[in-house]
């Protein structure tokens, strides 16, 4: 059983720790906890670990956000891996700060990277967990909020929440999207 987690995010180190990011937060901090190394490969920085019999491929493209699906496709074709076997970790600006929500198919609700994945795939019916990065900014400022970081009373929150997305990741590979759902979205 292969699964292929996908962490959206942007490379370099201006974008490391941003909002838009918490997808690549999520697989360093899953990749740390299971001693695994991130290799810069064809079109995203690859690993995997193995997790109760599965393996999970996990990928964060280095084509930046808005080509996120050129990467997906690569390695779903690459690996093999059916379209539900796939996660796709994205911020989401409906959500408010604390909201994981699991999804089997969705809209990209404007979110550039799912619009890219969705183009490329043809469709929009792959798992995600949305992280909600909630919507506190002015109008007309959202582009700085998703590139921007996280504010100093929403940092605390972080480790918990990534670990949480980390028990959703393994419970989608494990028990299935439908269970998953059941179990974790309030």
């Amino acid at each position: 059983m292969k699964y292929l987690i996908v962490g959206l995010g942007n490379i370099g180190p201006e974008y490391a720790d941003t909002r838009h990011n918490i997808g690549f937060m999520i697989l360093d901090e899953l990749a740390k906890q299971e001693k695994a190394a991130f290799n810069n490969m064809r079109l995203a920085y690859y690993t995997e670990v193995s997790h109760k019999g599965r393996m999970l491929h996990l990928i964060k493209p280095t084509t930046y956000m808005n080509l996120s699906g050129k990467a997906v496709n690569h390695w779903m074709n690459q690996l093999k891996i059916p379209v539900e076997n796939i996660l796709v970790l994205v911020d989401d600006l409906a959500l408010p700060l604390g909201t994981l929500r699991l999804k089997p198919k969705g809209s990209a609700a404007g979110h550039n990277g799912l619009k890219n994945i969705e183009a490329v795939l043809g469709h929009n019916a792959y798992p995600r967990l949305r992280f909600g990065i909630g919507d506190n900014y002015p109008k007309g400022r959202q582009i700085d909020y998703v590139l921007g970081g996280f504010d100093n009373d929403e940092k605390p929150e972080l480790p918990a929440l990534i670990d949480r997305s980390i028990e959703i990741i393994k419970s989608f590979a494990t028990i299935g999207t439908e269970l998953t759902m059941t179990k974790y979205n309030k």
